[in-house]
């Protein structure tokens, strides 16, 4: 069975994982019961299809089981739904984006993780620190809130895709597939001195080291990334390489242009890190060099290195990279306070 299979088929797997074993007369009224209009013998003929495609197999008299291979396909299609709602959240989340950086205002993509609130003044500094690098500035948001064992703090900045959105009002489209960690080296200078026409601000992005393409990209891969303690944030603040999370979208090449400009205002007032390279050029491409037609950008979004700053220094109670939409006016770097 393929990506075509269809939602009524995967919740027949779903049900037979759950009850299995069970005949075509009790897998009719559970499908009934979930809203679905059909016969038990047009259930029957799915059953024999999905025996035929090697997902069930009889149990004797007892009805029908899920093979292995049924429940590996049960897994995918778990995942092919959770990707669908990630992209939906994404373009919703896109679409909603207002940031005019030429005004430095508007409404930015946000990820947020919460901290306890005695650790205030060890989070300042983490943040101080961020803004201080070449990274910065660090917009964020510090914000008291209920937590499950009382108040804790919240820490809102921009995440990476807002910059999909900017482009998207612009009536530029950005193909984002790519989510990874990328080597990269907080000195401006070797940045600046590399051997391209590209557009590199906030330091050097070396090479991507591990990199999730295709449906996986679209889940919410930077999470795990950060969970999985692949980053090194910490080093990278003390001046020193390290791994940070980044993606990469393709561009229409015929509005790189317009494209550098915006990059680079965002960049400046929110942060992080843009690689703008066209075709041809060196760079930290995670699939090579991107087609004749299109342009490569590169980017490390402020909340996803706040998030992996704070889940290194196990300060972290609970974070999530795309929790929505804020004002830009609310997120202010905290050396400015």
């Amino acid at each position: 069975m393929t990506s075509e299979t269809d939602q009524r088929t995967y919740d027949t797997l779903r049900l037979l994982a759950t009850h299995e074993p069970v005949g075509s007369v009790r897998l009719t009224d559970l499908l009934r019961e979930r809203g679905y209009s059909i016969t038990e013998r047009s259930v029957r003929f799915t059953l024999a299809d999905l025996d035929a495609d090697g997902l069930t197999e009889k149990v004797g008299g007892k009805g029908r089981q899920l093979t292995d291979a049924g429940r590996a396909e049960l897994e995918r299609g778990g995942v092919r739904g959770r990707v669908e709602q990630v992209r939906e959240r994404l373009a919703e989340l896109i679409g909603r984006v207002t940031y005019d950086p030429a005004a430095d205002g508007g409404d930015v993509v946000v990820g947020r993780v919460t901290v306890p609130e005695a650790e205030r003044s060890t989070v300042e500094e983490l943040l101080r620190s961020i803004d201080r690098s070449p990274l910065g500035p660090a917009p964020v948001s510090i914000d008291p809130v209920d937590g499950d064992d009382g108040t804790v703090l919240e820490l809102a900045a921009t995440s990476s895709v807002t910059i999909d959105g900017v482009l998207l009002a612009n009536g530029i489209e950005s193909d984002l597939e790519t989510t990874g960690i990328v080597e990269y080296r907080p000195d401006v200078e070797s940045a600046e001195d590399e051997d391209t026409d590209g557009v590199v601000r906030g330091g050097s992005i070396r090479r991507f080291t591990d990199v999730i393409g295709g449906e996986r990209a679209t889940l919410d891969m930077v999470s795990l990334l950060i969970e999985a303690r692949r980053t090194t944030v910490e080093r990278v603040l003390e001046g020193e390489t390290g791994l940070v999370v980044a993606d990469n979208r393709e561009i229409p090449l015929s509005r790189y242009e317009t494209a550098r400009d915006l990059a680079v205002e965002t960049r400046d007032g929110l942060g992080g890190v843009v690689d703008l390279r066209r075709p041809r050029e060196s760079g930290p491409f995670p699939w090579g060099q991107p087609g004749w037609s299109f342009a490569s950008l590169t980017c490390i979004g402020t909340a996803e290195l706040v998030i992996s700053a704070v889940v290194e220094a196990d300060l972290a109670l609970e974070w999530e990279t795309l929790a929505g939409v804020r004002r830009r006016s609310e997120l202010t770097p905290v050396s400015s306070r």
